[in-house]
């Protein structure tokens, strides 16, 4: 009769003792998420470009005598080399667009045309639009100081998004450094990563998580992120070339399309139409347009190549990852969201998938 209080006792006891460690772990694990959570994105972007990168780092590290070390230098900074030519390119041509409309500005030279009367027709909007039209042509003065406190909100905002896409660069750059370590020991750190899969997932599960989220990774970065970043790359180079106004923020706007999967002809139909009005029709301006044209269509082409290697994911996945990671991680936030959400999404479908009978997905009919 007595076994039964003592055996209530020792329950407790141990209950209490394992949720004290379970308390200290807890607290551990949120100092730890603290102290690193500045570097998070950082190391996200860092895991991301080594986990895509490291196919070429293979290869070239097969032509240099398996030097791992060396191989992951050389593709580093090969890799920072191109990214800074076409980043110094369309940073020349945003400089050199500000410093135009800041001249035109100070010498008074800047003159909007009035509207036509057809403006004031247009449903809702029209009678508010021709006015302020009108008066930005007789006296954009007076106009300009009326909407003061707005001009200087909307310059602050922009001021501080440039600003941030330096500071992202400079992140960028410093990922890449860190990819080039963690591609340095990629086979040390593929077989730890094994081991924390399989102890989370199991032995038999552990190394195919492994293996679908490294082809996750890589499907998207270069499906997504890469080809975004191409697009950028032959729609931004050629607005550069032709001399386009703020061809720099343009080249920007294809990247951030291309990234949230909305057509780069946004972009290139207006540029298109707006050199053909500014600049007539030559040979050189029909060669731009047939260009640009081409390269905002890129991605239908590049995509099946580089998006469909054995991992599917549905683009409104990659919309949102990329609209929820530029809201919560900024400019970085932008490239990892895609990734992060990719991978969750693929796990959540393996664990679905894994049933241990089969379930009738068919609806049944209606009697």
């Amino acid at each position: 009769m007595t076994a039964t209080p003592a055996s209530g006792k020792l329950f407790s006891h141990d209950l209490l003792d394992v949720l004290i460690r379970a308390g200290l772990i807890a607290i551990l694990g949120v100092a730890c998420y603290y102290v690193f959570h500045p570097f998070l994105n950082l190391m996200l972007w860092s895991v991301i470009l080594a986990v895509t990168l490291y196919p070429l780092h293979a290869r070239l590290a097969r032509h240099l005598g398996d030097k791992q070390g060396r191989t992951a230098t050389l593709l580093v900074v090969l890799s920072i080399g191109i990214l800074m030519v076409p980043v110094y390119l369309l940073a020349m041509s945003l400089a050199g667009s500000v410093g135009g409309l800041l001249a035109t500005a100070k010498s008074g030279s800047f003159h909007v045309p009035p509207p036509a009367d057809s403006v004031a027709t247009w449903p809702l909007v029209g009678p508010r639009v021709h006015a302020i039209w009108v008066q930005a042509a007789t006296d954009l003065t007076s106009l300009a100081q009326k909407f003061a406190p707005q001009l200087k909100a909307f310059s602050l905002g922009l001021l501080q998004k440039v600003a941030g896409l330096g500071v992202g660069l400079l992140m960028f750059i410093a990922a890449l450094i860190i990819a080039g370590i963690l591609m340095a020991f990629t086979r040390t750190l593929h077989g730890n990563a094994v081991k924390i899969a399989s102890r989370i997932f199991g032995q038999v599960k552990g190394p195919g998580i492994v293996t679908l989220c490294t082809a996750t990774i890589r499907a998207v970065a270069q499906g997504v992120v890469g080809i975004a970043f191409i697009q950028m790359l032959l729609v931004g180079v050629a607005f550069v070339l032709m001399g386009v106004p703020a061809a720099g923020l343009l080249a920007l706007a294809v990247l951030l399309l291309g990234i949230m999967q909305i057509p780069a002809t946004l972009i290139t139909v207006p540029v298109i139409i707006f050199i053909f009005a500014t600049r007539g029709f030559d040979v050189w301006t029909i060669i731009f347009a047939i260009y640009v044209f081409v390269a905002g269509l890129a991605d239908n082409v590049l995509k099946p190549l580089l998006l469909g290697r054995g991992v599917s994911v549905p683009m409104p996945v990659i919309l949102i990852g990329a609209l929820g990671g530029m809201v919560t991680g900024g400019i970085l936030g932008l490239f990892t969201g895609p990734v992060m959400l990719a991978i969750g999404y693929e796990l959540l479908w393996q664990w679905v998938e894994d049933q241990p009978t089969a379930i009738s997905t068919e609806v049944p009919e209606q009697t």
